[in-house]
Formats: structure tokens, sequence, C-alpha cells
């Protein structure tokens, strides 16, 4: 079938993107689903700092591809071999399929598949190969196994969650990445426990989830940490005890006299080294950094060996939230529909096709959370 889609063909585009053009708007062709695939009309994608990093380049991905990694949409068709989906079906979109079969799947740790990573290097799919093409018949990559800045996907059964909750499809694509990856860092990684407290480093959509996903854990205490007044505006309205502005030199020491003497856990959910140092700088012994951000490929962070055994201090990574998509998803749209997870206060706005790389601008300007493209208006 021919449809629009978000194409990106080359990562070294200047800002503002929405002059220099990056992402381009195209008919392309995308074949019906394979086995254990499923064809999904997309409802709605998250304009996320993870499409970001690479449309500049720092975290790559094979080009070209069909961008977005973060949606929700409903099954339009199943492939052969699919009997638990059906044609109607409302699906939240997770980037991280498993197989099922490698040494992390039988763990019961999926988000890290080993299966999923080849193919996702390979911008393909799990069964094998690409369902993308351009007008010239050209072979297209797949971001993650989604695409879903597009107005359908073909995505393997594994990529997709039933959703059974009447919810808005838009708002749903959130529980795909920002969700999922935030709350899930605090619920799932760090397993952090009513009176511990915390520090949430980056205010974006996957920190502000970390923040009310440290509430919903009965945290006795949620810092929330950014550069932006506006985000941390938005973090005391959602709840955060205290905000500490990361741009003033003594930040860190706001942190550890707020606490007494430093975090438990530390969340770094910006990306940045900066941040990071922050997150380690505010834990007390025995505390925790749990890393989530997405830093450049090439960015790299510096502590001192001898203070991790002393101060038995711990530093995590947390991919995908440590979730079981799954089991954490239809509990997370649960804690939105009881108003204790209200991520529809972090939609800034929808977008369509034209507006995307003016849409990205405002996402790196920080002056945006959430936008969501609607492909179908």
């Amino acid at each position: 079938m021919k449809m629009t889609a978000c194409v990106l063909r080359h990562t070294d585009a200047p800002q503002p993107f929405a002059e220099s053009k990056p992402i381009s708007i195209e008919e392309v062709e995308l074949d019906p689903p394979g086995p254990g695939e499923l064809l999904v009309k997309v409802r709605g994608g998250g304009l996320c700092h993870s499409d970001l990093s690479v449309i500049n380049g720092a975290r790559p991905q094979p080009v070209p591809l069909v961008l977005g990694h973060e949606g929700a949409g409903e099954v339009v068709e199943c492939g052969p071999g699919i009997r638990d989906m059906a044609p109607g079906d409302n699906v939240v979109f997770q980037f991280g399929a498993n197989c099922g079969r490698c040494r992390r799947c039988l763990e019961g740790r999926p988000q890290v598949c080993e299966g999923h990573a080849a193919a996702r290097s390979k911008g393909e799919l799990m069964g094998g190969g690409k369902r993308l093409r351009d007008a010239d018949g050209n072979p297209l990559n797949h971001h993650s196994g989604l695409s879903c800045f597009a107005e359908y996907a073909v995505i393997d059964r594994g990529s997709a969650v039933r959703v059974e909750a009447d919810i808005p499809m838009d708002e749903a694509a959130l529980f795909g990445c920002a969700v999922m990856t935030g709350v899930g860092a605090v619920l799932n990684t760090a397993r952090i426990r009513p009176g511990d407290k915390v520090c949430v480093v980056g205010m974006g959509g996957v920190g502000l989830n970390g923040l009310m996903g440290a509430l919903v854990g009965g945290a006795e205490q949620v810092i929330a940490v950014d550069v932006n007044p506006a985000k941390l505006g938005l973090a005391r309205q959602l709840g955060a005890h205290a905000t500490v502005d990361a741009t003033e030199p003594d930040h860190v020491q706001q942190i550890l006299d707020l606490t007494g003497g430093g975090v438990d856990y530390a969340f770094e959910l910006a990306g940045a080294v900066p941040a990071l140092e922050t997150a380690y700088k505010s834990l007390r012994r025995g505390g925790t950094v749990v890393v989530a951000g997405l830093a450049p490929k090439t960015a790299s962070f510096e502590f001192l060996p001898s203070e991790i055994v002393s101060d038995e201090k711990g530093i995590q990574g947390s991919y995908m939230g440590s979730c079981v998509p799954v089991r954490d998803i239809p509990r997370y749209i649960d804690l939105y529909l009881q108003g204790r997870l209200p991520v529809d206060r972090l939609i800034d706005g929808k977008v369509g096709f034209d507006e995307v790389n003016a849409g990205f601008d405002l996402l790196q300007s920080g002056s945006t959370v959430r936008q969501i493209l609607t492909p179908h208006g």
C-alpha cells in the first residue's frame, strides 16, 4: 500500500530544522504484514528526544529510515499465525520487541532482548528484512521496529500491547516510551520504597514521568532538577516536593541540604553528562544513580572507583524502564485513569506532517515536553 511517512535521509542538517528540513514527507510503499506481524493504522506518534538524537546523529541509526518509536494505533490486518489480535484492536507500540528465546528473554528481561537488538541495528523487523520502500523502490529502514511517524506501520506482534481501556489513542502514544521509561526506571529498576528520598534530573517527557512514578511509589521526598524554569514549574504542579535550578552553581549543595545529606536514588533522565554528574554528586552514602537518559554515543562520565566501594554507591542502567511491556503498560494506563499518572498534562500540542521539522526545533529548544504527530488529522 502507498502511504505518507516521515523519512530521514541524512543526519547532518543544521538547525533550525524548519529551514534545513532533515525530515522529508514522502509517499512510500508499505508491504503487507508477514507471519507474526500486524498492520496498524497509526493514531499518534510522540516527538521524543530519542528521535532528536537520531536526527542530529548523536545516536546513529541506519539511514534512510522512517522515523518514530513512540506511538499507538488501531490494528487493520493480522498476518498469518496471529490469533490473539484482531482488526479493530487498539494497541500501544513498544520499541523493544522480544524473541522469547535468547538468554535475556529467558531470564525475564525482554527489554534487553538480544534478537531485537540485532534486528534494530540493521533497521529490520524481527522476522528479517524490511517492509518499507521509497518511490524509487529503494528499501527504507525501520526505526526500532516501528517507524510510526507514518499513516500506517507493519510491526512484529511483540511490538504491540493491546489497550482494553477507553483512552484517547493520541494520549496512549506516550505509554510506549515516555511513561514506560520514566515510571519504569523508578518502580522497576530502582524499586524505590516508601520513605526513600529521590531526585530526578531532567524534566522532559521521561523525567516528568519519573517524577510521577516516584510519587506513586511513595517516596518521602521528590526533588525535580532542571535548567528550565517553566519545566520546574510544571514539576511543582505535578507534585514535586522541591525544585532545584541546575544553572545555579550551588545546585548540588541545595539538594544535599534539602535531603539532609543526599538522596537514596538519583535518576538521570536528561541524556546529558552534566545531568549525570549532578545525579551522582547528589547521592548519600549507599545511594544509587539510575541512568535512563540516552547521552550521545561518544559521551563519557568519570567517577572515583574507591568511592564506589567506600560509600557503596551504585550506577545502574535502565533501558525501557526495565519494563515487561505487556505487564506494565496496562498497569500504567490504570494509574492514568485513576488520576495518579496525569500524562495528558505533558502534551503541548498536536502536529501534522508539515509541522514535524519545526516541532523538533521546539523540542530542542526546551519549550515543549511532548508534541503528538497525528497522521490522519
